[in-house]
């Protein structure tokens, strides 16, 4: 190509503007490999299919129906599928449930004939099928799905011209946090659905405060669809978009359902003797009274620093202390110690919250730094002792909580490093006067150790997640209890009339939580009886007496069909369960053992699958005459935790001096437009497209410290292609530096041609033009920019020349440069896991934690066409969908300007 490159320096403005002149207007000249990072959405799937010809298979129905009584939640997945082929083919079934549910039942139908999943203990399940397990015939159903839920998926071989019917149930007891309940359902189907429902009916004889539902995938056009009623003390949630409905474009099968569609409520707290429901012979009684005023507390908070602290963990617990400190009420006392293998303490006591004790404390968390080995034991009882000594000094007031926040990423390596030893130690050093919490940062903890020494001390434990909104997850935790309400609560009921209680003594009742107690009453014709709480609150102590009486429900709820006869059994069996379990983990060795017993034969009984027990599902016979037996387990915290670990992870490595150096970050945008960010030093890189109409133009990057600002105008096809799809690209770039200052003699404009390989020296700009290859911008002392020239054959129909642009040395810039690249220069923190099957199996999702945002993510490629611009060389990458939600600061359209050389 002979035409004009167009760089034009203009002397006044010191500005450079790059484009295309005349036919040399962009061309895609990339095979379509780029198909490969689009809207391949998704990550768990609801139902999914898998063959050579999609279109086999159709999905007929997906339903969700989620019935909650009193805080109990009852959910049923449905989903139905006909195989349309003329051979038979695997259909696959993927949901994802609450990691706090237990499955109680699976079923498939097929052809008439049910396969129902049974449950059994889990050790007798491995013995019977552990030849098939050995054989590789079986598998297991559930794996742990981000940090709120577990998968769970089965394929199933059908006949040509059959169906299939899949339905999971699992229950959960609702936990009240920050004033609500919540129920999440995430649904991902993949494709448009014949009939597509969630619905939920939510019935509370407290009566219902409010009922809030929204989705991560609701837009303006799906918000209507969202139905809600409701009454005093009953709310119906239904969502059903048509198919046409569900498409993210006319005529194609791709669905804009995707994510989480969740909803919060709470109920009316009239009376501080809380509610107490009666059915069938067992009860259960919800204690959060209303307008009670916080108890003052203690809080020593004890942060590692330790060498494996280092980086972005150490910055994000520094942000989050900050944060927290500010939020401390005045009547608080608080107190800092930081150790590695040394432990140091900000003051030898606790110190009342006030404006200048807070404020000095803020300058010590900034200058906390990290370094040495792992003593948790240490510094735990250093908090302890401070507590106690406070307290023998009577530093402290009389009516206040006392508790320990620890935070840690490791193992104890340092000091006392045997767990059972630091259990020990620290339980009787606390001897039931103190709470502990302990929260895990990432996934190099002992989550175990942390786990039962919170539980052994009136605690409990927390994973941090290391994530860009570690921060936000630090501070949540703290909110959930930075407010006590009352302490040392007891719910006491007549011992001729209850047993089999749930635990009914509690060391403190949140603001925003919920006290349940549930039990089993010794006389079934029993229909009330009195109860008592008592507490110590903020002034006096607490006391209420109140009397609990059977509810005829059918009297209530007249013109339901649901049957909710054992919904106060069942509640009662999961909580116990739960309490058991822990017990198991945290008591004397003879409380271990019968508590595990007790689980286990609870778990069997209800039906429940427990960490205890299996779900057993015999698939058909297959064409062989062989049967496929899957089994389904509960994950622990500790086998999610192992299961990341041995996962794929994508997280920035702690810097350590005997690295070798790595090659610097790469930040470009090319093809139609596809924008890159490569980070070697992650050995990973993150891609994404910004499609607009032609002649829109974006802001790349602005520095407003160093006066540097690049914009640059799409420009589409010729024509609409046959497809219908018009490709977008780059052809037109303006550079601008304020200081820029370039001379020239007898010449106010500067012409350089794409067919000569040339140059042109400034005192603070150089240029070099490789023919019909390149142009590299260098600014002095700055950055570098290099335009590539794509070429496309001149009488192609469609396509068009383009521009392609790249960023070196971009560490040069400021920390606060922007623009939908510079926003990326000063480094991006990001994670990556639950590797899962794709649409395309050489392109699998993933789910992805990045600037406090839960995304769904494919792995794909795009290419660098720096060294070889014809061909490029693929790179792989992470794609972030719908024009980078979630990854770029605000919405695409925050970007656009008015101008090459314009900021609006």
């Amino acid at each position: 190509m002979s035409g004009l490159l167009g760089v034009r320096l203009l002397l006044l403005w010191g500005c450079a503007c790059l484009w295309l002149p005349g036919r040399a207007q962009g061309a895609l000249v990339l095979s379509r490999d780029h198909e490969a990072t689009q809207e391949t959405r998704g990550a768990a799937r609801s139902l999914q299919k898998r063959s050579t010809n999609d279109a086999s298979v159709e999905v007929h129905s997906v339903m969700v129906d989620c019935t909650v009584t009193s805080r109990f939640a009852h959910t049923v997945m449905t989903s139905k599928a006909l195989n349309k082929a003329n051979a038979s083919q695997e259909i696959f079934f993927e949901v994802e449930l609450p990691k706090t549910a237990f499955i109680t039942n699976f079923s498939m139908e097929i052809e008439g004939q049910v396969y129902v999943g049974e449950v059994k203990e889990k050790e007798k399940a491995k013995k019977q099928y552990e030849k098939a397990v050995s054989s590789g015939q079986t598998a297991g159903l559930v794996k742990a799905s981000g940090r709120k839920m577990e998968k769970f998926s089965v394929s199933v071989n059908i006949a040509a011209n059959s169906s299939v019917t899949f339905i999971l149930t699992h229950e959960e007891l609702l936990q009240r946090k920050m004033g609500n309940y919540e129920i999440l359902t995430r649904i991902k189907p993949k494709t448009v659905v014949q009939e597509f429902q969630i619905v939920t009916n939510i019935f509370e004889p407290q009566g219902i405060a409010f009922v809030d539902a929204h989705a991560t995938f609701l837009s303006n056009e799906l918000l209507p669809l969202v139905e809600k009623t409701v009454t005093d003390k009953k709310a119906h949630i239904s969502f059903s978009p048509t198919m046409e409905q569900q498409r993210k474009c006319p005529g194609c099968d791709g669905t804009i359902i995707d994510g989480d569609f969740v909803i919060k409520y709470d109920v009316h707290r009239a009376t501080t003797f809380g509610d107490i429901q009666v059915v069938n012979g067992y009860f259960v009684h919800f204690f959060a009274p209303p307008d009670l005023h916080r108890v003052p507390k203690n809080v020593v908070f004890v942060i590692d620093r330790s060498g494996s602290m280092s980086g972005t963990k150490m910055s994000q617990t520094r942000q989050a202390m900050l944060k927290i400190l500010k939020d401390l009420h005045e009547e608080d006392y608080f107190a800092l110690i930081q150790f590695d293998h040394n432990i140091n303490s900000w003051k030898d006591s606790l110190t009342k919250a006030t404006k200048e004790n807070v404020a000095e404390a803020m300058i010590y968390v900034e200058r906390i730094r990290d370094s040495g080995g792992t003593d948790i034991n240490g510094a735990v009882l250093r908090g302890v002792n401070m507590l106690v000594k406070d307290r023998q000094e009577k530093r402290l007031l009389e009516r206040s909580t006392d508790m320990i926040i620890l935070l840690t990423d490791g193992n104890p390596n340092s000091g006392e490093s045997d767990p059972q030893r630091i259990q020990e130690n620290v339980r009787s050093a606390i001897g039931g006067n103190m709470s502990l919490y302990c929260l895990g940062f990432g996934n190099d903890v002992d989550y175990s150790l942390l786990d039962v020494m919170s539980t052994q001390n009136k605690g409990l434990a927390r994973r941090i997640f290391e994530a860009s909104d570690a921060t936000l997850q630090l501070q949540g935790f703290y909110d959930e209890v930075s407010s006590p309400l009352l302490l040392e609560v007891d719910l006491r009921y007549p011992e001729n009339a209850v047993d089999f209680l749930t635990t009914n003594h509690f060391s403190q009742l949140f603001n925003g939580s919920e006290i349940v107690v549930a039990g089993r009453l010794t006389d079934n014709d029993l229909d009330n009886f009195m109860v008592d709480v008592f507490g110590q609150g903020f002034e006096e102590d607490f006391k209420v007496q109140g009397q609990a009486s059977a509810v005829d429900w059918n009297v209530m709820y007249p013109d339901e069909e649901y049957i909710f006869g054992d919904f106060t059994e069942r509640l009662w069996a999961y909580m116990s369960i739960q309490q058991l379990l822990e017990k198991s983990k945290s008591g004397a060795p003879d409380e271990k053992v019968n508590a595990t017993a007790k689980a286990l034969e609870m778990s069997l009984q209800y039906g429940f699958v427990t960490p205890l027990t299996s779900m057993v599902v015999t698939k058909p016979e297959t064409e062989d005459g062989t049967q496929s037996p899957l089994i389904a387990d509960k994950l622990t915290e500790e086998q999610r935790q192992q299961a990341e670990r041995m996962g794929h992870r994508y997280v920035s490595p702690a810097v350590h001096h005997y690295h070798r150096a790595q090659a610097p970050p790469t930040y470009f945008v090319d093809g139609d437009p596809h924008f890159m960010i490569e980070l070697p030093d992650k050995d990973d890189a993150l891609c994404f497209n910004i499609n607009d109409k032609p002649g829109t133009i974006f802001t790349l990057v602005r520095d407003p410290e160093s006066g540097i600002l690049v914009n640059g105008q799409i420009i589409g096809d010729k024509k609409t292609p046959p497809d219908g799809k018009i490709n977008t690209y780059f052809w037109r770039f303006g550079i601008v530096h304020q200081t820029l200052g370039v001379r020239l003699e007898d010449s106010k404009w500067v012409k350089l041609l794409w067919s000569d390989t040339s140059s042109l020296k400034g005192p603070n700009v150089d240029l070099l033009v490789t023919k019909d290859r390149s142009l590299l911008v260098t600014l002095k002392d700055s950055v570098k920019f290099v335009i590539v020239l794509h070429k496309v054959w001149e009488k192609h129909p469609y396509h068009r020349d383009y521009l392609g642009f790249y960023t070196l040395d971009s560490h040069l810039l400021s920390p606060s440069v922007h623009g939908l690249l510079g926003q990326f220069y000063p480094g991006i923190e990001f994670e990556v896991s639950d590797l899962r099957p794709g649409e395309v199996p050489e392109k699998p999702d993933a789910t992805m934690y990045v600037k406090g945002q839960e995304l769904n993510v494919t792995r794909g490629w795009q290419r660098d066409f720096r060294r070889d611009v014809k061909n490029g060389e693929n790179v792989p990458c992470w794609f972030i969908h719908s024009n980078g939600t979630g990854l770029i600061d605000g919405d695409a359209s925050d970007y656009i300007v008015s101008g090459l050389f314009k900021t609006v």
